[in-house]
Order: structure tokens, then C-alpha cells, then sequence
């Protein structure tokens, strides 16, 4: 005799519908903070979320969320929920990739979070290629340069240069793939017959009008020997023009505004092509880590695992990069 088993969560599913895509919209919605936010995350209605909500408490039997004018607060019983779904889900996942094996394709959507300057210039290429090889994965380019709040903005990973400062929400599993150079750089006409070779030290270039990149630096920039990191040099300035953004500095360094230090990969045209010079060639300031970030889990979607491993092989081969 065979024993089956009866639930009533098993039993009353309604036509149509999916009880792991209504735990998923669920935990979605709790890490989002609103139906809305969820719905414009997964790229579907708050009318559908909100439907999925209600479907799931009337199979659960139990109230999940409280929902008033300042927003949404789990019960204790959703609470519960939350937690045994994400574990849920992550065993559905891990459960699907070892069934696949080698037949488990990169599909589905990605969000991903990249520094403005360095996701507009340099990492289009690499998204390009990365997208060409996996026809069925859509990703959400987003620019921004603080760091990500994974939970609160649904966010699956993020390329981060700089400094990491406190990420919100999860356990964070960080990549370090490269570090960006920086140089000191001016428009010819700034020096005095457009000749650079007399400026060769840090101190040399403080009677010089100055740009800052408000983002690394503002009235203080730390020079390191490029032979001898050891041998370093503090130069104080006083800038004629401040700016959070790294395209803003470039156009005012080659509008002969002041000098500047500069990621060197955004001004390495303009040096080849003579628009620009290096001050101090031997000299840099120390150079900034650039990461991929995600949150920590127990299982990995192939479009993520694919996606970190296009960016580890093209990042570091970025002119201007270091190791």
C-alpha cells in the first residue's frame, strides 16, 4: 500500500499558479520593501505582486505582511516564512544546477551596479562580449558609484572602485580583480612653453592651479614613488574648480583649467594624442582596487557565475590597469 501525502499547502494551488514563484515574489517583495519596488525589480505589476501576496497567505493560512500608510512590517509568523524560503529557494536552485549538470545555460535577468565613468567607458566592451555568449541572460546596466545595497535594491552584483565601505543587508563576497592607476596630468598650455620634463617631482607641481575629484580627493593628494612605493611625498592644494565626476575632470584638465590626478585609463588617449601630459612621470598616487561584489550564498545562478568569471578575464587587461 503506497501512503501519500496530503497538505493542504500541496493540495489547494489554484489553476496557473506556482507555489516557488510565489515564494520568490514573497521574499522579493520583503527585500525590495514595497510591492512596487518588487515589481519593477522582477519587471512585472504591483497589482500582480500584490496578488501573489494574498495567494500565498490564503495557502499558508496566516497573515505575512501588515501593510499601513508607513509601509510594510513581516509578522512574526512571515518572519518565519521569509527565512524558509530563501533557504527553499536556494535548495530549488541548487537542486535545478545539479540536475542540469553541464547542460545548465545562463538565462534570465541580472542586475548589475558599475562605477558612472568606468560602466560607461571600459566595461561596455567587455558586457558586449559577455552578452554575445550568453544570448539569453538580460542584464540592467545600473550607474551609480556608492556601494550597493543588494538586499534593498534587488541588486545580483557590482563592480565597485575604491575603498569598500560598509555593504547593507548581506554577507558580501568580494573579488579583487585590479587596481587603477592614477597620474597627475595638465593640458599643455598650462605649462610654461608646454614643457613637462622640469616638473619631475611632487613638490614641483604645487604652484600649479589644481582640479579635485571630490569622490578620492579634495585639498590633500598622496604621491608614492612608481620604483619605490615606500618613498612617498603629501602635496596640499588649493582647487580652482571641485568635481564628483571623473568625465568633468578630464574636460576641464583639457580645457587648461588646472592639473589634475586622473584614473589613468580615462586619460590614456588624450596623453598618447599629446591633449594631455604627465606631471611627476615617475610619481603616482596610490592606486585604487577595483572588485566584484555579490551577495554571499549557497548556490549561484550561471548567469552570475558567468558574468564574474567575463569580468575577472577582461577587467585587469583595461589600459591603465595594475595587479
Amino acid at each position: 500500500m503506497t501512503n501519500t501525502i496530503s497538505s493542504p499547502f500541496l493540495n489547494a494551488q489554484p489553476p496557473g499558479s506556482d507555489r516557488i514563484e510565489l515564494l520568490a515574489s514573497f521574499v522579493r517583495i520583503v527585500q525590495a520593501g514595497s510591492l512596487s519596488a518588487a515589481a519593477q525589480q522582477l519587471g512585472t505589476s504591483q497589482p500582480t505582486m500584490s496578488r501573489r501576496l494574498q495567494t500565498l497567505e490564503r495557502l499558508l493560512g496566516i497573515k505575512l505582511l501588515q501593510r499601513s500608510t508607513h509601509g510594510m512590517q513581516l509578522t512574526e509568523d512571515g518572519g518565519r516564512c521569509f527565512e524558509n524560503a530563501r533557504q527553499l529557494i536556494a535548495q530549488w536552485h541548487e537542486m535545478e544546477a545539479d540536475l542540469r549538470g553541464p547542460r545548465d545555460q545562463p538565462r534570465g535577468n541580472l542586475r548589475v551596479m558599475v562605477p558612472h565613468a568606468f560602466g560607461q567607458d571600459q566595461l561596455v566592451a567587455p558586457l558586449a562580449a559577455f552578452l554575445r555568449r550568453c544570448p539569453e541572460v538580460n542584464v540592467e546596466w545600473m550607474l551609480d558609484d556608492r556601494s550597493p545595497n543588494f538586499v534593498g535594491e534587488g541588486v545580483d552584483c557590482a563592480i565597485h572602485v575604491g575603498p569598500l565601505e560598509d555593504i547593507t543587508g548581506l554577507s558580501v563576497v568580494t573579488v579583487r580583480l585590479a587596481h587603477v592607476r592614477r597620474i597627475a596630468v595638465a593640458a599643455p598650455v598650462l605649462l610654461a612653453g608646454g614643457r613637462a620634463d622640469v616638473l619631475q617631482s611632487p613638490e614641483q607641481l604645487e604652484a600649479l592651479p589644481w582640479l579635485a575629484l571630490s569622490t578620492f580627493y579634495r585639498r590633500e593628494l598622496r604621491f608614492q614613488r612608481v620604483d619605490d612605493a615606500e618613498t612617498r611625498q603629501l602635496l596640499t592644494i588649493t582647487p580652482r574648480l571641485t568635481t564628483d565626476n571623473l568625465y568633468a575632470l578630464r574636460s576641464a584638465a583639457l580645457a587648461g583649467l588646472g592639473a589634475c590626478v586622473a584614473s589613468a585609463w580615462i586619460v590614456h588617449d588624450d596623453i598618447r594624442a599629446g591633449r594631455l601630459v604627465p606631471l611627476a612621470p615617475h610619481w603616482e598616487v596610490a592606486p585604487l582596487p577595483v572588485s566584484i561584489l555579490y551577495p554571499y550564498a549557497s548556490f549561484y545562478p550561471a548567469r552570475l557565475r558567468q558574468f564574474v568569471d567575463a569580468m575577472k578575464a577582461a577587467i585587469p587587461h583595461i589600459p591603465g590597469m595594475s595587479n
